[in-house]
C-alpha cells in the first residue's frame, strides 16, 4: 500500500502581508478604474450600436416605400406578388434589427428566402450531379473514368486545363497527346495523326497542347505492330471503338452526348452559385447554358425537335432560381435559327401559362413563333403536319391563338392562312377557330385601335429595344394610315421617356433593310410640328434637356447628329430652333 504525502502551504508571516498591502490595494484600485472606464465605453458603444439600427430600419423603410412605388408602374398581374416579397423582405429585416438591438445574436436569425432558395439548389444541383456522373460513365465514353468520378467530390475540377482540353477532344473525336502517352506510351504515337503540330502556323506547341486523332487505318496499322505495344494492344483497339462509337450518327451516341451535356450544365450552374461575386450573370445565362441546351435538345440543324430532349431540357433549366435568368437563357437558345430558334419559342411558350402572362408579351411571342413558322410570300406555308407536330410540343393554351394568328398573318395570303388554319384546326383538334377571328375582325374600330397601342405601350413600359418600338409603329400605322392613327402613335410614343423617344424617332424612317419608309416624312412632319406645339411644351422641355446633357457628354454623340438631322430633313426652321435651344447653332446647319 502506497503512503499519501500530503503537503501543507508555507502560510505567510504578518510582515510579508503588510508589505504587500499597498500595492494589493494600488491594483485594486487601478482594476476598478478600468472596470469603470469600460462600462463607459459599452455605453457608448450600446448608444451608437442602437443609432446604427435605428438608421437602418428607417432607411430600409423608405427604401422599400421607394420600391413600392416603382412596383406599382408594373402589370397589374405582377404588383400583388412582388409587394409580397417586399413586405416580408421588410418583416425579416425588422426581427433582425430587433434581435440585435436587444443582444440576442446567438438565437436563430430568420434566413431570407433568397438565400434558403439559393443553399437549397446548392443542394439539388449536387445532389443531381453523382447520378449524372455515372449515367456518362455508364455509356462508356472516350474519357478517363477517374477523372469523371473526381468531379462529383471536385466539380471545379471540369474547369482545370487537362479536363477542359479532354472535354474539347472527346466533342471533336479527338484525344490528347498527354493521355496517350501517360497510358500507352511514346511508341503508340505511329497509331495516331498530330493535328496541332503546323510546319508554318504552329511549328513548336505547347507538348501538353497537342491534340491527336486516330488514323484512318488504324485497325491494319495495329495488326501490323503488335510487338509494340505488349498487352496494351486490347485497351488502344478500345479506346479506338469506343472514340468511333461517339463520332457515329447513333442514338447511343446521342446519350453519351447528352450525358456529357447534363454534366456540364450541373457543373456550370453549380460553379456560378458558389462564385456568384466573382462570376457574371449574362456570361453563364446568355453565352454558357444557352448553347448546352440547345446542343442538348437539337443535335442537328435539321433534326427535329422530340419531347424527350425538350423535357431533359426543361428539367436542367429548373435547376435556374431566378426566373429572369431562366428567360435569359431560353431567349439566347437559336442565335442561328432552324429547329433551335423554334426551340426557343417552344421553351418559352412551355415555360409560360396564358392565364398569368401578360396579354401584350404573349401576343408579342405568339407573333414572333408565327412569323419565325411561316415564311414570307412567296414562299408556300409547310405542310400542316410539321406545323401540327411543332405546335404538339407547345402548351395547349396557346395552340388556339397561335393557328388564329397564322390565319391573319401577313406573312401569307388569306386564302393561305386560312386553309393552313382549318388543316391545323383538324390536326389539332381545336373547334370554333373561324368563328372567334370573325370576332376578333369583328371589333369596332376604336377598340381594335387601343388594343394595338396599349401593345406598343407595353413595349415601351418595358424598355423594349427603340428599334423594335419603331418596327412596331411602322407596322401599326402600315396596317391603317390616318390621322387619328397619327396622333395616337404620338400620343403613346411621348409616354416614353426623353432618350427612349429621340432614339425611337431616329429608328422610325428606316425599314429592315435600309430603305427609307415611304409614310416617315409625313409622319415625322406630324411629330416635329406636335413637338414644337405650345400644347407639347413639357415634351419638348424633356427632349431638349436630354439632348443638351448629349451635346454636354459628347458634342458628336451619333443619336443627337441623326436627331437633328432627322428633324431638319422635314423641317429646317424646328431644327435650328432645337439646336438654338441645345447650345448647338451650327449643328443643323
Amino acid at each position: 500500500m502506497n503512503d499519501t504525502v500530503i503537503f501543507t502551504p508555507a502560510t505567510a508571516s504578518t510582515d510579508e502581508i503588510q508589505k504587500g498591502w499597498h500595492e494589493l490595494r494600488t491594483r485594486v484600485g487601478q482594476l476598478e478604474l478600468e472596470h469603470s472606464a469600460l462600462e463607459e465605453e459599452n455605453k457608448a458603444l450600446r448608444f451608437l450600436l442602437e443609432r446604427v439600427i435605428e438608421h437602418r430600419q428607417k432607411s430600409h423603410a423608405e427604401l422599400v416605400l421607394l420600391l413600392s412605388g416603382l412596383v406599382s408602374k408594373l402589370p397589374i398581374n405582377d404588383v400583388g406578388v412582388v409587394v409580397s416579397k417586399l413586405v416580408e423582405h421588410n418583416a425579416h429585416v425588422n426581427e433582425v434589427c430587433a434581435a440585435l438591438a436587444k443582444g440576442k445574436l446567438e438565437s436563430a436569425m430568420p434566413q431570407p428566402a433568397v438565400l434558403k432558395a439559393l443553399d437549397q439548389t446548392r443542394r439539388d444541383l449536387a445532389a443531381a450531379l453523382k447520378p449524372a456522373v455515372e449515367e456518362l460513365i455508364k455509356s462508356e465514353p472516350p474519357l478517363e473514368t477517374d477523372v469523371l468520378q473526381s468531379l462529383v467530390a471536385n466539380p471545379d475540377l471540369f474547369f482545370s486545363p487537362p479536363v477542359a482540353r479532354a472535354n474539347r477532344c472527346f466533342l471533336k473525336g479527338q484525344l490528347p497527346r498527354e493521355r496517350i502517352l501517360r497510358e500507352f506510351g511514346e511508341a503508340a504515337l505511329i497509331f495516331f495523326n498530330d493535328l496541332t503540330t503546323d510546319p508554318k502556323l504552329n511549328p513548336r506547341p505547347k507538348p501538353e497542347e497537342i491534340v491527336l486523332a486516330f488514323k484512318n487505318d488504324f485497325e491494319a496499322l495495329l495488326a501490323q505492330n503488335l510487338a509494340l505495344l505488349p498487352g496494351k494492344c486490347e485497351a488502344l483497339q478500345a479506346l479506338h471503338q469506343r472514340v468511333q462509337r461517339g463520332k457515329a450518327a447513333t442514338e447511343q451516341a446521342r446519350a453519351t452526348r447528352n450525358a456529357f451535356l447534363k454534366v456540364s450544365f450541373l457543373i456550370e450552374l453549380l460553379h456560378y452559385y458558389e462564385n456568384q461575386n466573382t462570376e457574371a450573370a449574362d456570361v453563364i445565362f446568355a453565352q454558357r447554358l444557352p448553347v448546352l441546351v440547345e446542343q442538348l435538345a437539337v443535335p442537328g440543324a435539321q433534326d427535329s425537335l422530340e419531347e424527350k430532349w425538350i423535357a431533359q431540357a426543361e428539367a436542367l433549366l429548373a435547376f435556374i432560381i431566378h426566373p429572369d435568368h431562366r428567360l435569359m437563357a431560353i431567349n439566347n437558345v437559336g442565335k442561328g435559327g432552324g429547329a433551335a430558334k423554334t426551340l426557343k419559342f417552344v421553351l418559352r411558350l412551355r415555360a409560360e401559362k396564358a392565364a398569368t402572362l401578360n396579354p401584350a408579351t404573349a401576343h408579342e411571342i405568339v407573333t414572333e413563333f408565327v412569323r419565325h413558322l411561316l415564311p414570307s410570300s412567296p414562299q408556300k406555308p409547310p405542310p400542316a403536319a410539321a406545323l401540327a407536330a411543332v405546335l404538339r410540343l407547345v402548351g395547349t393554351d396557346f395552340r388556339k391563338p397561335i393557328v388564329r394568328s397564322m390565319m391573319t398573318s401577313d406573312r401569307v395570303s388569306k386564302a393561305d392562312g386560312e386553309t393552313v388554319g382549318r388543316a391545323l384546326a383538324k390536326e389539332l383538334d381545336l373547334t370554333g377557330l373561324e368563328e372567334e377571328t370573325k370576332t376578333s375582325a369583328a371589333l369596332p374600330p376604336a377598340m381594335e385601335r387601343q388594343m394595338a397601342w396599349d401593345r406598343i405601350k407595353d413595349l415601351i413600359t418595358r424598355r423594349t429595344d427603340p428599334t423594335a418600338i419603331a418596327a412596331a409603329v411602322r407596322d401599326r400605322l402600315h396596317a391603317r394610315y390616318d390621322s387619328d392613327e397619327v396622333r395616337q402613335s404620338w400620343i403613346t410614343l411621348i409616354e416614353a421617356d426623353a432618350i427612349s423617344l429621340i432614339r425611337t424617332l431616329c429608328q422610325l424612317p428606316y425599314l429592315p433593310d435600309g430603305k427609307t419608309d415611304p409614310i416617315a416624312k409625313p409622319v415625322m412632319e406630324t411629330y416635329v410640328t406636335r413637338l414644337t406645339h405650345e400644347k407639347y411644351a413639357a415634351t419638348y422641355s424633356k427632349v431638349v434637356n436630354s439632348l443638351r446633357n448629349l451635346f454636354k457628354a459628347n458634342p458628336g454623340s451619333s443619336t443627337l447628329l441623326n436627331f437633328l438631322a432627322l428633324v431638319k430633313w422635314v423641317d429646317v426652321e424646328a431644327a435650328n430652333k432645337i439646336s438654338n435651344d441645345v447650345g448647338m447653332p451650327h449643328a443643323a446647319a
